[in-house]
């Protein structure tokens, strides 16, 4: 299987500016002059992390944001993803959107929703897991506070083998809590058995809520592969796969796992 090449850009949102945000990630985006198969953004990237959905969240059927990933992909011939604030009818979502060159795109609705900010009261929560490939690779797409709740993420079936290759996580994780996140995302490389990816912002949002970035990739073992504290930063890492087969077929831990079940019936996507 051919590496895969996924470019991070860690960068600071204007908050509630959704022109002003395009414009600055149309710039660092046009800086990426290598080969790349995938630009992750951070959660909520054209807004920030914001409660006023009905004020600030773009109409799925006209959004802007979404229009220009789907020109931004054509453009670097690659996957964009991220996501963002988005009305659907009457309910408002954090949605991932997994934007593909040819223009289509899946998407995934955050399925735990921060109820110490109140997300939870403002936005509906997804029952769906996405499971998405790329260059043959498996990719299972997740949003911030998701990171907190390992069944969710368990990289297993009922036959033991595993679902996914690579956990991708985008987010507005607050600085004061970064330990957390920085030893969380550790751990979920080590028992799925998988590269993870976290990319998080970096400055204050509007709410004077600072990020300090933090945004890692790690590999099965747990090994740090990247980390960027605080700065802005636009970096593509290479990932094997041949890293992970010899770690799954070495230390053959996944199919040891407890199987379980979910109280409510979930629906896998684009898998």
């Amino acid at each position: 299987m051919e590496n895969l090449n996924i470019t991070l850009i860690q960068t600071s949102i204007h908050w509630v500016d959704v022109s002003a945000n395009l414009e600055m990630l149309t710039q660092k985006i046009a800086g990426i002059t290598h080969k790349t198969d995938l630009i992750v953004l951070p959660e909520t990237f054209t807004t920030g992390f914001c409660m006023d959905a009905k004020q600030y969240a773009e109409d799925v059927a006209n959004s802007k944001a979404i229009e220009w990933m789907r020109t931004t992909a054509k453009q670097k011939n690659c996957v964009i993803t991220g996501s963002l604030m988005l009305k659907e009818g009457d309910s408002f979502f954090n949605r991932l959107i997994w934007m593909k060159p040819d223009g289509s795109f899946e998407y995934y609705n955050k399925r735990h929703l921060f109820s110490h900010a109140h997300e939870d009261e403002n936005y509906i929560a997804g029952d769906e897991k996405l499971i998405v490939e790329l260059k043959g690779w498996k990719i299972r797409p997740l949003i911030c506070y998701d990171l907190r709740f390992p069944v969710w993420s368990r990289n297993l079936d009922e036959n033991g083998a595993p679902q996914y290759d690579v956990l991708l996580y985008v987010a507005n994780w607050p600085e004061r809590r970064v330990y957390a996140w920085k030893h969380l995302l550790i751990a979920r490389a080590i028992e799925n058995q998988a590269y993870v990816v976290g990319l998080n912002r970096t400055g204050n949002d509007g709410n004077d809520i600072y990020y300090s970035g933090d945004s890692m990739v790690i590999d099965a073992m747990g090994q740090v592969l990247y980390h960027k504290m605080q700065d802005e930063d636009v970096f593509t890492v290479e990932l094997e796969y041949p890293a992970i087969q010899k770690v799954r077929e070495t230390l053959q831990f996944l199919k040891d796992g407890d199987l379980f079940s979910f109280n409510k019936k979930l629906k896998i996507a684009g898998h």
